[in-house]
């Protein structure tokens, strides 16, 4: 099995166990007299299937993305600089839309607004910072789909 088929196996484990929780609780109480729709013993245990397998893979991505490397980065590495340089880039992001709200005015009374920043060089950051985002992430997929699951 490949890793990207393990993570999307993950996925699909995750979905089914929130809706495996969602079901149990719709099914743990009923009127007297009444049956529930469906039986709380027999979603437990496939409650309980599902997170062994999730735990199993889980356990087997996490080894892989700690083994495999790219150039000398691991997997992991690549994924924790890629989820750093996601909340970097949105920080900087915001920055840039926010200094470049400096003409809103309505008469030449008010008071004029300027940036605090030089709005084009952090631009120019965000385009660099993007480019490597997306290169991170287009090895991490590459990898992930040539990978052999451990």
């Amino acid at each position: 099995m490949k890793l990207a088929e393990a993570l999307q196996e993950r996925a699909d484990l995750n979905r089914s166990i929130e809706q495996l929780r969602c079901r149990l609780r719709d099914n743990a109480i009923v009127q007297e007299g009444e049956s529930p729709a469906e039986e709380p013993e027999e979603l437990l245990k496939a409650l309980d299937s599902a997170v062994i397998r999730l735990e199993e893979l889980m356990e087997r991505i996490n080894r892989t993305n700690c083994n495999v490397s790219k150039d000398g980065t691991t997997i992991t590495a690549l994924i924790a600089k890629r989820d750093c340089l996601k909340i970097k880039l949105s920080a900087y992001k915001e920055l840039v839309s926010s200094a470049s709200q400096t003409g809103h005015r309505a008469r030449m009374s008010e008071i004029k607004l300027l940036s605090t920043v030089e709005v084009r060089s952090i631009q120019s950051l965000v385009d660099k910072m993007s480019k490597e985002l997306r290169l991170i992430d287009n090895t991490i997929q590459e990898l992930n789909w040539t990978t052999e699951l451990m």
